[in-house]
């Protein structure tokens, strides 16, 4: 019988569809080897390749910052979603609300090879990454037109990427996104009702049951979670409590590095390198010691499609037991 199951931290309901669910083997698409196979190590055409670096005043920051060749740069966005010049500006008439688009968007260069792919970067690589997202927002975050920070990859066509060549993106805005403060008052209200952390208490009731958990270090822990929205949905969350990503100490960005590494191998193994959104998920500026928030990543292969009902309900199915998922990639290979 299908089961309605509920995020103790976001108060969203998911749908389990057990009479309509499927072996996680029948989400693995074979029939055709993953896009980097094909691609050379160097393309004359990709701005992020090295040797097509746009001009200084496009760069932010490269790793290693001493001299010698770059293994990961950030660069302004050639498209921007907001500028960063400008003051921000709100304006009130009636129910028209609007504030001037003024904030960062920039890109992360994980890796000057185009046809890596981020399953196969080394621990060092993925924790270069990190770190170029904890400089540039520690930067953001000292402009007091900004309110939040969003870190995310697009892995994939279906995961909305429009170039190949591996990166990650900032954006710094000018206000709290909406999704963002709701899921900050369910978890103040928790905070409130029992004096601790929802994430905490999650995360220790699946290190009690330890159906759902896929890996875990000194440091963090990856599993599906009890309502996971969609097949393969992982959650990796720290085991010390802290509300923002810019408190994280570079041992620990290593930690974190080498787990999402070891998930994303299980998913480029067992999945065939699916298509797969990833966010990192922190506390708003003002925000950085709130006792009630707590940071983690979100990692959401793109391996079934939301449709009408997810538009007009807010809730998801789940063709996909969350128990089922994490036993099939704790059984993948990750070397």
């Amino acid at each position: 019988m299908p089961e309605l199951r509920q995020n103790m931290a976001t108060k969203q309901w998911v749908i389990i569809s057990t009479e309509r669910a499927r072996r996680p083997e029948e989400f693995v698409d074979w029939s055709q080897k993953p896009a980097h196979e094909s691609l050379p190590a160097y393309d004359p055409v990709c701005p992020f390749c090295m040797g097509n670096e746009e001009g200084p005043a496009m760069e932010t920051l490269r790793l290693p910052q001493d001299e010698g060749p770059w293994q990961v740069r950030v660069v302004k966005n050639k498209f921007p979603a907001l500028n960063q010049d400008g003051d921000r500006a709100r304006e009130f008439d009636g129910v028209h609300r609007s504030i001037s688009g003024v904030g960062y968007h920039e890109v992360v260069i994980e890796t000057p090879q185009h046809n890596a792919t981020p399953a196969l970067l080394t621990d060092e690589a993925m924790a270069q990454t990190l770190l170029a997202f904890q400089m540039r927002s520690v930067v953001m975050s000292l402009d007091d037109r900004i309110e939040h920070v969003i870190f995310f990859k697009n892995h994939g066509v279906r995961a909305g990427t429009s170039l190949i060549h591996p990166h990650s993106q900032i954006i710094g805005l000018p206000v709290v996104p909406y999704d963002v403060r709701m899921r900050d008052e369910e978890a103040r209200r928790y905070f409130d009702d029992t004096g601790g952390c929802v994430y905490c208490a999650m995360l220790q009731d699946e290190l009690r049951e330890m159906r759902r958990v896929i890996a875990e270090n000194d440091d963090f822990v990856a599993f599906v979670p009890y309502a996971a929205l969609s097949p393969f949905h992982v959650w990796i969350l720290p085991r010390e409590h802290h509300s923002s990503f810019l408190m994280v100490s570079p041992i620990s960005i290593h930690r974190l590095a080498s787990l999402t590494r070891e998930v994303l191998r299980r998913l480029y193994y067992g999945l065939n390198d699916p298509d797969y959104n990833i966010i990192l998920r922190t506390a708003p500026v003002k925000a950085w010691y709130a006792d009630y928030l707590h940071w983690y990543v979100s990692l959401v292969p793109r391996v079934s499609q939301s449709a009408g009902f997810e538009l007009g309900s807010g809730m998801y199915i789940n063709t996909a037991l969350p128990e089922a998922s994490a036993a099939f990639l704790r059984k993948m290979r990750n070397e």
